[in-house]
């Protein structure tokens, strides 16, 4: 889920057997006594049997929601679903009154939402502090590898004249982007997760820097017609497989964590159900988040199939 500071969405792992005694959250700590790692420890008993999935208010995490629901089916879960609710602030009250059971969630990003100055220095770190600082109704479960996060992303063009892939990384880019235009939100040009942190943690220094939007349309169009050579883009952006942009990795994490996560209340789900999601977990990396955004936004799926057909695909469905 893109960094907290270019866009609403972002205000946005492996367990495929779960034992009944306990669950290991990666990264998310244990109960205030330390005795016990069950995520669902400390909740209320469940009020009845149907677990709500909510989704903010964006395709993916719509597409996420029914991922999720369609998981918790397969285990024969009763489901309902409350899609496109709207922002973080609006999802993470119906979540503390147990309006919402399950939330797709994006661990640096709602850190960044419970404690806007906490240091993101690992997946795990990120995980615990934001653990730390949940409603105590509340909890996240295992992490997916997936991201939808800041990146700098080439055009093809640009991409082959320098022989860089989706293989390269930031630092790769160095003897070419004194050569470079890139572009983005105007924050970009100003902050550490941006043109400041890509000079300091990775000696990029680019020819120059034109102010656009926070990954969107006027950014995805300067780069398709290389009036931008580089550019911030979302790493799950549909736009990168339709146009072929090439995503460089930040092995650094400048742009932070945005691993998908669920984030659940307690009370209203299962050890059953824990089991299923972070099953998911275990399966979607960002390549595959990427792929099957893409189905929705580009192919105009319906992401209920979508969602049905990756987790048959994946044996989860």
């Amino acid at each position: 889920m893109k960094s907290s500071w270019t866009s609403p969405r972002r205000r946005g792992a492996a367990a495929a057997l779960f034992a009944v005694t306990a669950v290991l959250v990666a990264g998310c700590g244990s109960s205030d006594d330390g005795t016990d790692d069950n995520p669902l420890a400390g909740g209320d008993k469940p009020a009845g049997d149907t677990v709500v999935v909510g989704s903010n208010n964006f395709a993916e995490s719509t597409l996420l929601a029914d991922i999720y629901g369609e998981a918790l089916k397969a285990k024969g879960i009763k489901v309902t679903y409350k899609p496109n609710i709207g922002s973080r602030e609006t999802t993470y009250g119906l979540l503390k009154n147990g309006t919402i059971t399950v939330l797709p969630e994006y661990n640096g990003s709602l850190l960044a939402y419970l404690d806007p100055k906490a240091a993101q220095e690992s997946a795990e770190a990120v995980n615990s502090a934001a653990q730390a600082k949940l409603d105590p109704k509340l909890t996240l479960l295992e992490s997916s590898p997936a991201e939808d996060k800041d990146s700098v992303s080439l055009n093809a063009e640009t991409a082959k004249k320098y022989g860089l892939t989706a293989e390269s990384s930031l630092a790769d880019l160095k003897e070419a982007a004194p050569e470079l235009v890139i572009g983005g939100s105007p924050e970009f040009q100003t902050r550490h997760q941006g043109l400041v942190g890509l000079e300091s943690e990775y000696g990029l220094k680019f020819k120059s820097f034109k102010a656009l939007d926070a990954g969107g349309p006027l950014t995805q169009a300067a780069l398709k017609k290389n009036a931008v050579q580089a550019a911030d883009i979302f790493t799950t952006d549909p736009t990168i497989t339709k146009e072929k942009f090439v995503v460089l990795k930040d092995p650094k994490n400048l742009f932070g964590f945005a691993n998908v996560t669920p984030l659940v209340y307690k009370s209203g789900l299962s050890e059953e159900g824990v089991a299923a999601l972070n099953a998911v977990s275990a399966e979607l990396d960002t390549a595959t988040l990427l792929e099957l955004d893409s189905q929705v936004q580009l192919e105009n799926k319906d992401p209920l199939d979508v969602a049905k057909a990756w987790l048959k695909s994946a044996g989860l469905g």
